[in-house]
């Protein structure tokens, strides 16, 4: 019995022991685990990781010798991202290297800016520069992004910079060096390059979903009011409307009182209250310009007390008196202060009727200096004023009545322009007809693609195959927008019609061919048939690859990261410009998919392009798409 007794004992014990070690499932136990981001021992993803590591830190380092300054810095902190999971001091130091080339880069450019503005400026003409690169804030964006200590490290640098160029331009006006006049508010010249940079990163922010740090680093470039910081100001207040409106209202109080404000600047400012992501500005001449970057529609639970400082603080500028028109120096002069006036006028009657008097005189007096265009314009005369479209003029009809009183070629050619802008953003057909009118070729030669282009967007939008290729087919589009146009046709149709897709690739292929052999547009449409093509083919796409080498090397200016799709229209009197990111056009996509069935193969393709910048752009989508699978569990001791 003992013996019997010692047995059962054990027995249980041994029991005990194994129920502690196996639990018996449970249900909230096994849905709650987390799935673990290391899969079992496996020595062919380990090699591959382990060449992709080598990859990016061989490219690394060949980077430090890179001609071109901003890829230099681009692909040390891109690559400084790709390694920061497996080595992240390697990581940090390769920020550090990406960021000292950026500060180099960055002064280089702007540099070449100034210069670019005293070249413009010395032929008379007005000045027109483009946004330039802002290379501290994208190795910023990254460093950030993997350790918060590394990216507050560079905005104190960016910060202590900011300052030291604060105290030499006080250094220089002591010294009595004369000021550069101050840049038209509505053009990138508004900020300074340093603030224009602060914004650009704040916007990265802000899209990423840090609005407190996106705040932090805009501030300072929040002073003044320009077309871009009213425009960080409706995309920070969509996230945070508290500080979005305090800081709104700080600008609103100093514009008040700035010598420098004009009618312009309300018109700036009214974007905030009206019409966000537009902002409509008017030359002395008369000439209208509108930047959009998202939806209009006026906001809703607007604060009575904001609306009304905004009121006030338009009122205020709009009533100064005019100077002498052989005088005026505003951005937009007797014709932007009438307009915005008479567009004003419905909410100065609804929320600030004491100054409706004033402001209708000062309408009359401006009247005779004042082109007629502006005084007879209708189109943005009530956008974001009146909500009820049937309260609006029909500004289509309007400019056509406005034919007969066309004294030249030029403005009856500007008239039936117009119009044919007006219909093309309503999909109305007669578009074309009105294009047709136009007498001047390389008016009507810009129109045409204008119009095809807003028309395959629509019909995109709509999923309408057969007129996305009716467009493509007969239209007046450029090769590059065509293979476009089919490849969003064969995208549409895949689901429903596997072959009509394939088909549809095959004759945007046809369509690349006519793209010049030297165009960097070649190897952007040959990516944006191939990235879709491997779904369907891949065998065909491997047998593609002579041809993309032979189009990225033929085109020196092509860099395998700039894929953007552009359709502007420009005359004297208006302007038009759409842009969109086409991420088929680059090379990434499609080296992510050959790097996970053939890395070895891939990589030998990507040291095939003689540039530095394709050749970079293609090695690290290959290395990146290698460390974003699952590490491998390490090899058991043995």
């Amino acid at each position: 019995m003992k013996v019997s007794a010692l047995v059962a004992l054990l027995f249980v014990a041994l029991s005990a022991n194994a129920l502690a070690q196996s639990p018996t499932p449970n249900k909230q136990a096994t849905t709650t685990r987390p799935k673990s981001s290391v899969v079992a021992y496996d020595p062919l993803a380990e090699s591959r990781r382990t060449t992709a590591v080598s990859l990016v830190s061989a490219l690394a380092d060949e980077a430090r010798s890179f001609h071109d300054e901003m890829l230099r810095a681009r692909v040390q902190a891109r690559a400084a991202d790709a390694l920061w999971e497996t080595d992240q001091e390697r990581s940090r130091a390769l920020f550090r290297r990406a960021w000292d080339a950026a500060d180099l880069a960055d002064k280089e450019i702007a540099r070449k800016v100034e210069e670019d503005k005293r070249r413009q400026l010395a032929t008379g003409n007005s000045v027109v520069l483009s946004r330039p690169a802002n290379l501290r804030s994208e190795v910023l964006r990254l460093a950030a992004k993997r350790d918060r200590a590394l990216g507050e490290e560079f905005l104190a640098r960016l910060d202590e910079q900011r300052k030291q160029e604060e105290r030499d331009a006080a250094a220089t006006r002591l010294a009595g060096a004369q000021q550069p006049d101050k840049p038209a508010p509505n053009t990138p010249a508004g900020l300074t390059l340093e603030d224009n940079h602060r914004l650009e990163l704040a916007r990265q922010l802000l899209q990423g979903g840090d609005a407190e740090r996106a705040l932090q680093f805009a501030e300072p470039a929040l002073q003044t009011v320009t077309r871009d910081s009213i425009f960080f100001l409706t995309d920070l207040r969509e996230k945070t409307p508290d500080a979005a409106d305090r800081i709104f209202s700080t600008l609103l109080a100093r514009a008040a009182v700035d010598p420098s404000s004009d009618a312009n600047t309300i018109s700036m400012l009214s974007s905030y209250v009206l019409t966000p992501h537009l902002v409509i500005t008017i030359s002395p001449d008369g000439g209208f310009s509108t930047n959009s970057n998202g939806p209009s529609s006026p906001p809703e639970n607007f604060p009575a007390a904001l609306r009304l400082g905004f009121m006030q603080a338009a009122a205020q500028v709009l009533l100064r008196p005019p100077a002498p028109v052989d005088q005026d120096h505003t951005t937009g002069g007797r014709a932007a202060t009438y307009f915005f006036i008479a567009r004003l006028l419905p909410l100065f009657e609804q929320y600030l009727p004491v100054a409706l008097a004033p402001l209708r005189a000062q309408l009359t007096a401006l009247t005779p200096d004042v082109p007629q265009d502006v005084r007879g314009e209708s189109r943005w005369l009530s956008e974001g004023i009146k909500p009820d479209d049937s309260a609006r003029r029909d500004d289509l009809q309007d400019t056509l009545d406005k034919l007969s009183n066309a004294q030249t070629d030029e403005e009856r050619d500007d008239r039936y322009a117009q119009a044919a802008m007006i219909a093309a953003s309503r999909r109305d057909p007669r578009a074309r007809d009105y294009a047709a009118n136009v007498k001047d070729t390389n008016t009507r030669e810009q129109l045409l693609p204008y119009i095809d282009y807003t028309f395959v967007v629509a019909a995109i939008e709509k999923k309408d195959v057969p007129e996305v290729l009716r467009i493509a087919r007969n239209g007046a589009m450029t090769h590059l927008e065509n293979v476009w146009a089919l490849t969003e046709a064969s995208r549409l149709s895949l689901k429903e019609n596997r072959p009509l897709a394939l088909d549809l690739l095959e004759e945007a292929l046809q369509e690349v061919r006519r793209v010049d052999g030297s165009d960097s547009d070649r190897p952007r449409a040959l990516l944006a048939v191939m990235t879709p093509l491997y779904e369907l083919d891949a065998e065909r796409v491997w047998s593609l690859m002579p041809d993309l080498v032979k189009a990225v090397n033929a085109a020196s200016d092509f860099t395998g990261e700039d894929g953007r799709l552009g359709i502007k229209f420009r005359t004297k009197r208006q302007a038009s410009l759409h842009t969109s990111t086409v991420d088929r056009f680059n090379l990434q996509p499609l080296f992510q998919l050959l790097a996970r069935a053939d890395m070895n193969r891939a990589v030998e393709i990507a040291k095939a392009f003689m540039n530095e910048s394709p050749r970079a752009s293609a090695t690290l989508a290959v290395a990146a798409a290698v460390l974003a699978e699952p590490a491998p569990k390490p090899r058991a001791k043995s």
